[in-house]
């Protein structure tokens, strides 16, 4: 079966054949760093990244671009505020930095693999420029008739505007992107800005129309052709993206003579409470706070969990409902372990990593192959831990291990093995109190223990209603008495 996947632009699931047979170049519209990173943020993110562990684990040769928007209005913008109404000294481009770390400390946290590379839209202005030399030069872009620096992609010129939305330009709002001063027609966008009175000079570039700055589009354009080439085979972004930040940027780049990407991936966005999230609703939710909330290997569970394409809802219940669904996966791996006498599972995370898709259940393979479904592949891995808990209670060893094997399989292909190294240092917190509530669970069960000996069984159920009353589930197994928090 080969790879299917949904393509935006043609608006139906096809066959994905790589442009270069072993490998996929993937580009991803990356954050603008202007402020904190949100749910929405992450889970962008981790999308593309399970679809890049899963060309690898199928044996591709990923590389993978996630840009950062480093210059941009309303970085400018948050700066300038900040200064006129907090006092603060921060230069534009020491916030975009500063907020450019948190967000890398926020992938890195739910396990986001880095990129291939992740350049900055400040380190790729020449290639800007001459993208838009080329564009004029083709017809396609026009210097501002007001006099200014800045330069607007003629949408006229390009009879396919509109193709990835499947828009008529007739029936398409004007850009917002610039002031509609200067251009030929309001609809047209900014490929550069000129340099504004109260604007910073680190903010403006030389060019050969005036000193300025790239507008968004050109960016992405520019930086996914200098590193994946002319033609490549996916893009991707956020459902909010595909107008008109996609459909620019589609334009501007065959306008220029690119094919540009084969393939466009859109994931969907994150409602809460049932509304689409938003500033003006005041209903964002930090990564920080998400972090400070759950587990992270719990919250990549979470975000992972619905179809990329479908809209994820979050809700009071969604992360503890996420702990309760992982920590029957990891109380699993661990009598897994303990029926080995060593913690097996982790041995298995640890010789099993870069295993392919010939080494993984039939379901989950085939869930993967179509339009890479996680819900299907999550439930292999439920049916698996199910089918490995009778094989235990059942005494099977040998079938145990074997469901065993292909959970963790499976949880290393999503980035969701418990003891992969990646959790251990975000674990230890938890580690820790973890311990601390052992020692004193374990007394009241060696007390117990000693009940059942004695046939005290009156000692015996008070001390497990005790342990329930606190949370704390307990279950007899033929290698001793086993407790978890319900």
């Amino acid at each position: 079966m080969n790879q299917r996947i949904y393509d935006s632009r043609a608006q139906a699931v096809v066959d994905f054949i790589p442009l270069e047979a072993g490998k996929v170049g993937l580009y991803v519209c990356g954050p603008t760093v202007q402020s904190a990173p949100h749910i929405g943020h992450l889970r962008s993110a981790l999308v593309y990244d399970q679809m890049r562990r899963w060309f690898a684990a199928t044996g591709h040769d990923v590389t993978l671009i996630r840009n950062v928007t480093d210059i941009d209005d309303k970085i400018l913008d948050n700066a300038r505020v900040a200064q006129a109404e907090q006092g603060s000294s921060e230069e534009w481009w020491a916030l975009a930095y500063r907020v450019e770390r948190v967000f890398s400390a926020a992938y890195d946290a739910i396990g986001v693999q880095a990129p291939t590379y992740e350049p900055r839209a400040t380190a790729n202005i020449r290639e800007m420029v001459e993208l838009i030399e080329l564009l004029i030069d083709r017809g396609h872009a026009y210097a501002a008739n007001d006099g200014s620096a800045s330069v607007y992609f003629d949408t006229a010129s390009w009879p396919e505007y509109g193709a990835l939305t499947r828009q008529q330009r007739d029936q398409m709002e004007d850009a917002a992107d610039s002031e509609p001063v200067g251009k030929r027609d309001p609809r047209d966008f900014a490929l550069w800005k000129a340099h504004r009175d109260g604007e910073p000079v680190t903010a403006a570039w030389p060019s050969p129309w005036g000193l300025g700055r790239p507008g968004w589009h050109i960016e992405c354009s520019a930086m996914a052709t200098r590193y994946l080439g002319e033609e490549f085979d996916i893009h991707g972004g956020g459902l909010d993206l595909r107008f008109p930040h996609h459909e620019n940027e589609l334009a501007q780049s065959q306008a220029a003579g690119h094919p540009f990407a084969r393939h466009w991936i859109h994931n969907g966005l994150v409602n809460t409470g049932g509304q689409k999230m938003s500033k003006s609703l005041g209903n964002s939710l930090f990564a920080e706070d998400l972090l400070a909330q759950a587990r992270p290997i719990v919250l990549r569970y979470f975000l992972g969990s619905a179809h990329y394409r479908s809209v994820l809802e979050f809700s009071e219940s969604s992360l503890s409902e996420a702990e309760a669904a992982f920590s029957r996966i990891e109380g699993f791996l661990e009598r897994v372990g303990e029926l080995q006498g060593s913690d097996a599972s982790s041995a298995e995370a640890t010789s099993d990593s870069g295993n392919t898709a010939d080494r993984l259940p039939a379901a989950f393979v085939a869930a993967m192959l179509d339009d890479f479904a996680i819900p299907q592949a999550l439930a292999a891995v439920h049916e698996a831990v199910r089918a490995g808990n009778s094989a235990l209670a059942d005494g099977d060893a040998q079938l145990a291990n074997q469901h065993g094997r292909d959970v963790s399989r499976m949880l290393d292909v999503l980035g969701l093995h418990p003891h992969d190294p990646q959790w251990s240092a975000s674990s230890t917190d938890t580690s820790t109190a973890e311990s601390a509530l052992g020692t004193l669970v374990d007394d009241l069960l060696a007390q117990r223990t000693r009940a059942r000996a004695d046939t005290d069984f009156a000692t015996s159920d008070a001390i497990r209603d005790r342990l329930l009353a606190a949370g704390i589930a307990l279950e007899d197994t033929p290698n001793g008495p086993r407790w978890s928090l319900t």
